[in-house]
């Protein structure tokens, strides 16, 4: 396994924990209030789902990147 490949792991575990964190903030009650509110979610559960997409993308770019040199 390259060093390419572990990194991609690393990013693509992180990043799907942040999803798991975002999705559980988004069932608290203050986030489904402020959802119905205002249109959308709090600006932790936000950080949270940008940060996990963005985590869940690199991971997966640097995996297939890692898998293409090999």
């Amino acid at each position: 396994m390259t060093q390419t490949n572990i990194v991609g792991l690393v990013a693509l575990a992180i990043g799907a924990v942040l999803l798991f964190f975002a999705w559980r903030g988004s069932q608290a009650p203050v986030d489904q209030m402020s959802d119905a509110l205002t249109g959308r979610f709090t600006g932790n559960t936000m950080w949270y789902l940008l940060g996990g997409i963005g985590g869940v993308v690199a991971g997966a770019g640097l995996l297939y990147r890692g898998y293409v040199q090999s």
